[in-house]
């Protein structure tokens, strides 16, 4: 689902950007072919491109090229999800939100069943229970989803973000974010604490499926195929109504308004925002059609 790549991408950079283990350098790449779902919105003076991303990849993947990069070249500005704050100041934010100085540990607020297999869970793959005592359930949910994808090799740091950041900067093309920082982990800080704990029992419960998930999402993001992506991305959420709402639905709304609001603006914006929310039947392109606009799918 959507929400474990943005989870993946979170945590990442409240480790502070710290990815896979460094390994002795390897043989020269042969680099595959991946041709992603691009869509546009436009008017006689305005075009917005919307661009869906898996947060972290491996290696090895050609897909900034042919229709995404004449895009991306053609427009005045990049609009991601959020802005990177420094590493620095990301950790202290996580800090002062994801933490409790005081009251129950995490372990005393999971059931007996739970608790046990969340202790498994850290103890598998290395994560000292005293680091994770004081955190709030949804801080040891998005840590607890980045280090097996971070194991199998996938890196923030080959994501299409940060692929496009340094792309934008290099052509000094202003990058702006349709959230801050506070606003996304103010997302999952929001939930209540037993949505918070489901969501933890649950992402405990998907670990063994971890590599699976992610190799499907990155195939199917790479054929283009959002139908797919969305059934791979968006599933289970039905069993987290809360969760799907604050991260997926309630941000495409948002989304989808903000893209009315610039529309009104001449010029030409490139979008890149996580694949889950430009598929499904709450996608972002769902949202616009609200506000009397229509997204296009750019065949290439």
């Amino acid at each position: 689902m959507d929400t474990k790549t943005m989870t993946v991408a979170l945590a990442a950079l409240l480790l502070g950007g710290n990815t896979a283990p460094q390994a002795a350098p390897a043989p020269a790449l042969t680099m595959v072919d991946a041709d992603p779902a691009l869509w546009v919105v436009k008017d006689k003076d305005t075009t917005i491109y919307l661009f869906g991303t898996v947060h972290v990849l491996k290696p090895g993947l050609s897909w900034f090229d042919e229709a995404v990069k004449t895009a991306f070249d053609k427009s005045d500005q990049l609009v991601l999800e959020m802005v990177t704050p420094e590493p620095a100041a990301m950790q202290a934010l996580a800090i002062k939100t994801g933490f409790t100085a005081s009251g129950p540990t995490l372990p005393e607020k999971l059931g007996e069943a739970d608790r046990a297999a969340y202790l498994k869970a850290l103890g598998e793959f290395g994560i000292p229970a005293a680091a994770l005592d004081r955190a709030k359930p949804w801080m040891a949910a998005i840590t607890l989803t980045t280090v097996p994808i971070m194991k199998l090799g996938y890196d923030i740091n080959q994501g299409p973000e940060h692929v496009l950041t340094a792309a934008a900067t290099t052509a000094k093309k202003p990058v702006i974010g349709l959230e801050t920082a506070e606003e996304q982990l103010g997302i999952f800080d929001a939930l209540p604490e037993p949505v918070q704990i489901k969501f933890l029992d649950q992402t405990v419960r998907d670990l063994p499926k971890a590599a699976t998930e992610i190799g499907t999402m990155v195939s199917n993001w790479s054929a283009g195929d959002p139908d797919a992506l969305a059934k791979t991305m968006n599933e289970g959420m039905v069993e987290q109504p809360e969760v799907s709402k604050a991260l997926l639905t309630d941000r495409n709304i948002r989304w989808a308004t903000w893209i009315d609001n610039r529309m009104k603006t001449p010029g030409t914006v490139f979008i890149a925002v996580g694949a889950g929310h430009l598929a499904g039947k709450d996608s972002v392109q769902v949202q616009l059609g609200t506000h009397h606009l229509k997204a296009t799918r750019v065949q290439y």
